[in-house]
């Protein structure tokens, strides 16, 4: 007996992952979602994609660029006169939309193009935040990227006055939002004490509102505390500090705010354009 995955989903649901249909680009719920968790089938449950693999490719769908080992079968799609790959859950067949590759968007040159309808998103819990400035993000970025224990870096823009800001209004300088990267980490693995290590050996603590060549409000020295805990840990890195350097630290320690995910260009911009660094 064939099991029935799909009779409690929604007609809207079933139109997506039972009879193949594609909801309208720029309407699903994960387009713009980029928290730290895992994509599930939403017929079967079965786990689909980490959200680390999730990317802003402009299509107006989640786009992922690799999916858990096992999880997703392709089949030939020659629908609408288009010879296109066709993605669907290994498990029930239920329809996610289609891959392509060449694009040449992410590092791993593949875009999985998936319904918000398909997929449900589970939060991870295990995983702690930190926010951190240090002037340009981008090098800022690669670096706690490959540190072991951190699950997710995106570079993006906090501690401003402006809605929604685009990297060129954070460049004439008015918007007070500074180049951050925000973490999502492991403390079973790497703990907060280790990230503020990381964070004072990148870059110089005491030049106001500067890091080498790069001058502005922007490029500011600063952490975003996200607990009582994360505070003191911050206040106390910086007393022990202060005593290796000539000039007074300017770091600021302030209460999180609202982050905002930087344009997709600038995520992980160092490797996916070959280069090696960044002056900070």
């Amino acid at each position: 007996m064939v099991k029935d995955y799909f009779s409690h989903l929604n007609a809207e649901e079933q139109h997506i992952l039972k009879n193949k249909g594609t909801e309208e680009p720029f309407t699903g719920e994960y387009n713009e979602h980029f928290e730290a968790g895992i994509f599930i089938c939403r017929a079967c449950e079965n786990p689909l994609y980490e959200s680390n693999t999730k990317f802003n490719s402009g299509c107006g769908w989640p786009s992922f660029d690799d999916e858990l080992e096992g999880a997703i079968v392709r089949h030939e799609d020659l629908s609408g006169g288009r010879n296109r790959t066709e993605i669907c859950c290994a498990r029930c067949n239920g329809h996610l939309g289609h891959v392509f590759r060449g694009e040449q968007i992410t590092e791993k040159n593949t875009r999985h193009c998936v319904n918000s309808l398909s997929i449900k998103f589970i939060l991870h819990n295990h995983l702690e935040t930190a926010t951190f400035g240090a002037g340009c993000f981008w090098h800022v970025e690669k670096i706690f990227r490959q540190t072991k224990g951190v699950y997710l870096a995106n570079s993006g823009y906090m501690g401003g006055d402006t809605l929604n800001p685009t990297y060129k209004e954070i460049c004439i300088g008015d918007t007070n939002h500074a180049e951050v990267v925000n973490i999502n980490f492991n403390p079973k693995v790497i703990s907060y004490i280790d990230l503020l290590e990381i964070f004072w050996k990148n870059h110089n603590p005491t030049t106001l509102n500067q890091q080498g060549a790069d001058i502005g409000t922007q490029y500011r020295s600063v952490i975003f505390y996200y607990s009582d805990l994360q505070k003191v840990s911050a206040e106390k890195s910086v007393e022990e500090l202060q005593g290796n350097f000539s000039k007074p630290i300017v770091t600021q320690i302030i209460a999180k705010d609202k982050f905002y995910r930087a344009e997709e260009y600038h995520q992980n911009y160092l490797n996916k354009n070959n280069l090696g660094s960044c002056s900070i």
